[in-house]
Order: structure tokens, then C-alpha cells, then sequence
């Protein structure tokens, strides 16, 4: 009796995020993985080094390919000038961008794919958390580590497969929105907020990318989209696909001593996540679930255990007198959101809200003046960015006044040394408030779970 052979992919860039998590998915399927990189940080290295996946040399090497490769998956964070690409096109392999590869692997299934410039990373973290309550048979892949799942990419024989629609480009030789590729049966737009401005220069050009993904979808698919958004709405309302239309806005609900409890036709539902635009991200997960079969008293049930995704709104310490947050708010509209969260949960609390610019988008000064006016229900705004980290990004300098000036919020407090800003937050006084860490970065290596540990002892012993 013969065995199939198993397929072999490399990829080129393994260490990224989501690269990585296909790569070990792939190899819990069975195949054969191998990959290169010119930089792997935690927690990719210990995860590729634990299944025996880590490269044993940093770099790339055009010899690791061969004509026994099934199929090369090229990640964002390699160039177009890449020696191992250049070594597949010579040999012949098929090159997949990670959007191209994951439809390949999903044209036969039901394809959910969740849009939006900020929420979409918690609508389908909320979904694939239902649909695991619910026993449902289905594959992901979603932007964050969820409690409960391995891995944040699943591929198998399951009928139905959610998909985190990234519109950022597909790969360095292919500059097409990821959200495109995946070709969406059913498609979720959670909210439209200029960003990504290195590849679309306008705010026009930014929204056509939502326009032609609910243009994509077929006469028998469900458009579902946040009312609440008047770019979402005017986009739903031009669309010439023949989809089903489907808006969602917030919930009924109210606040009972700083827990959310949802108000619905099958009771009172206490929610361990809040704020307006996870009550919206929750309305537009109820409709996917729905189509997919899940019951309204199923959908509530499973709700109401629903932790977060990591780093969204995620508590990193809480005692009777401060709760800190760890946020990956970085453009206006996640900042916005966030810090508007927190104030309508804590309204009696004073609120501490630091973030940093870390982003192409947020060091570009002619993105700056998007900051205006999104810190300003914070009682104390503290803002962080390197210097260095805008040289390497190539571009201009960034002044403090400058930064002062583009979110123009009184006493903001600016830093362009993460020690600094560490001392100045501890030396706070932490006696009935609220800490809200943001960023898509890591402060340039600051702890944040070590420093709100540090928070919480510090309120403590304050007020014992």
C-alpha cells in the first residue's frame, strides 16, 4: 500500500504574524515546512523553535529551494528583489501571496470575511468564539491570539471558513487589498477611517478598496455593515452587487457598576468586554452568526464568556482602585473608540491614557492632524515616539510642538524616551483611575504587563 506524498511549502518571511501561524498550521496538517526570514521576534521564534520550524540561520537562502516544493508562500515583509523569490520563478514553483494561498485552500467552502478599518479583528475573534461554543465545524484566520484556539489560522475539510479581511497589500509583488483575494460569500464592512497612506494618498482611494470588496460579492451573498458609519452606509448604499443588504448599529444595553449587560429578547446578558464599538462589533458578529445557523439564545450564551482578543481592551491589572488596559489603538479612529470605551465604563474614574505612534501612517506629519481631538476625554494624554523609528521609516523629522499642535489637547505630555515616560506614568498618583496602554508597537521594549503590575501595587499600598 502506498502513502500520498506530503506537500512541502516554503516560506519566505516565516517569522511574521500571521506567516507564522499558517506555517504551523500547515505542519499540524502534516506537510513538510520551511522558511527563511531576516528577522524573527517572539512570540514567533519560540513557536517556530517548539514544532521544529525555526530556520537555523538568520537570512535568506536561494539554495533551500527545490523542485520538490509544493508551493512558496511569500509574506509582506519580504522585497520584490528577494533571492529565494527569484529561485522559485526560476524553478518554476507556485508562488502564493498568504491571501492568494488561504483561497486556494477555501474555494470550495462557505467564505466569511469580516472588512473594516478598525473592529474586525474583534467581530471575527467573537464569531470563531460562538462557533466554538456553538460546536460548529469551521477553519479561520483571524489578526490575534484568542483564549481557546492554538493557533490563529485553521485549515481542514470544514465547510465554512472565517477570514480576517486585511485591506493592506497582499504581498511586495502583489499590490492588490487582501480583502479582495478572498472573494467573500458573505462580507462584514465594521467601519471606514483613512489609513494605510504610504499606499492609498487619499481618502477616496482608501474607501474604493471597500466599494470594490462589496462589489465582489455574489447574487447570492449577504452584504452586513455598521449603519452607525456614514462611509460604511454610503458605500453599502453605491454597491451594484445584488448581495443582501444588512445593517447593524448598537444594541440595546445599559451599565451596571462598570459591567455592560446587553438587553435582548432572551434576557439581561452581562458582557465581559465593553464600550460602543465592541457593542456594535458584537451586533455585527450576532448577524454572521445568524446566517450560519446559530440560534439567537446560542449566540447570547456563548457572548456573554467572550473575553477579547489579545491586546483589545485587554485588562492587565485591576484592584478596587485602578485598572490598567492594554490596547493596539494606534490610527485615529481605533484612539477615538478606545479611549471613549473606557470613559463611558469609568465615568467617575480619572483616566490616563498614553499611547504611541509607531505606525508609517501616524510618523507621516501630513497624517498628524487625524490625532485632533482623540485623546480628549482622557484627563492625563501622554504621547510616545521614537525619533529613530521615523528615520528608519524614512521619513521627515516630527517635532514634540509639532505632535503638541496635531492632537491639540491641553496638557499633553510628549516623550521621545520610553524611560522617561515610564517614570513620569509611575510617579502618577493611581487612587480611583483608569490606565490605558495603546499601541500597535511596545513602547521600544517597556513591559507593560511588568509596569501595570507595578500600577496596581502602587494604588494599593497608596491607599492601604
Amino acid at each position: 500500500m502506498t502513502h500520498p506524498v506530503a506537500q512541502s511549502f516554503h516560506f519566505i518571511a516565516i517569522g511574521g504574524a500571521a506567516m507564522h501561524n499558517l506555517a504551523l498550521a500547515l505542519h499540524q496538517n502534516g506537510a513538510v515546512i520551511t522558511g527563511s526570514d531576516d528577522e524573527i521576534n517572539e512570540p514567533s521564534r519560540s513557536r517556530l523553535a517548539a514544532a521544529g520550524l525555526l530556520p537555523p540561520v538568520i537570512g535568506w537562502f536561494p539554495e533551500k529551494l527545490h523542485a520538490g516544493i509544493s508551493a512558496v508562500i511569500l509574506g509582506m515583509h519580504a522585497r520584490a528583489d528577494n533571492t529565494e523569490l527569484a529561485a522559485a520563478k526560476q524553478l518554476g514553483i507556485p508562488v502564493f501571496s498568504y491571501p492568494e494561498f488561504l483561497y486556494e485552500q477555501s474555494k470550495n467552502k462557505l467564505r466569511v470575511v469580516i472588512g473594516g478599518s478598525h473592529g474586525k479583528t474583534t467581530i471575527t475573534s467573537m464569531i470563531l468564539h460562538v462557533l466554538r461554543v456553538a460546536n460548529l465545524d469551521f477553519d479561520y484566520m483571524v489578526g490575534a491570539k484568542l483564549e481557546g484556539f492554538d493557533t490563529m489560522v485553521k485549515i481542514s475539510n470544514a465547510p465554512i471558513i472565517i477570514l480576517e479581511g486585511d485591506e493592506y497589500l497582499s504581498s511586495p509583488i502583489d499590490r492588490r487589498p487582501k480583502f479582495h483575494l478572498y472573494h467573500a460569500n458573505i462580507g462584514l464592512i465594521s467601519g471606514i477611517a483613512w489609513d494605510h497612506v504610504n499606499v492609498f494618498p487619499t481618502f477616496e482611494n482608501y474607501v474604493e478598496q471597500f466599494k470594490i470588496f462589496a462589489n465582489q460579492l455574489p447574487h447570492t451573498g449577504t452584504l452586513i455593515y455598521c449603519s452607525e458609519d456614514v462611509d460604511v452606509s454610503s458605500v453599502a448604499n453605491q454597491t451594484v452587487s445584488p448581495a443582501t443588504k444588512r445593517p447593524y448599529g448598537v444594541p440595546s444595553h445599559r451599565i451596571d457598576n462598570g459591567v455592560t449587560v446587553l438587553q435582548t429578547a432572551v434576557g439581561d446578558v452581562p458582557l465581559q468586554v465593553f464600550g460602543k464599538h465592541n457593542l456594535m462589533n458584537l451586533e455585527g458578529a450576532r448577524a454572521v452568526c445568524e446566517l450560519l445557523g446559530v440560534t439567537a439564545a446560542t449566540f447570547y450564551e456563548a457572548i456573554g464568556s467572550f473575553k477579547g482578543a489579545a491586546r483589545r481592551l485587554e485588562l492587565l491589572s485591576r484592584n478596587d482602585h485602578v485598572a490598567v488596559f492594554k490596547d493596539f489603538a494606534h490610527s485615529p479612529s481605533k484612539l477615538r473608540a478606545t479611549t471613549e470605551a473606557v470613559r463611558q465604563q469609568f465615568p467617575n474614574r480619572k483616566l490616563i491614557a498614553c499611547m504611541e505612534l509607531h505606525t508609517f501612517s501616524s510618523l507621516n506629519e501630513s497624517f498628524l492632524d487625524e490625532y485632533n481631538g482623540t485623546l480628549a476625554v482622557a484627563d492625563i494624554a501622554m504621547v510616545y515616539y521614537n525619533p529613530h523609528t521615523i528615520e528608519h521609516k524614512k521619513l521627515p523629522p516630527i517635532s514634540i510642538n509639532r505632535v503638541e499642535r496635531a492632537f491639540a489637547k491641553n496638557g499633553l505630555r510628549v516623550y521621545t524616551d520610553s524611560t522617561i515616560l515610564k517614570a513620569d506614568l509611575l510617579a502618577m498618583n493611581f487612587s480611583n483611575a483608569a490606565v490605558l496602554l495603546m499601541s500597535s508597537g511596545n513602547f521600544d521594549g517597556l513591559s507593560l504587563e511588568a509596569i501595570a503590575q507595578e500600577i496596581a501595587e502602587k494604588s494599593h499600598v497608596a491607599n492601604s
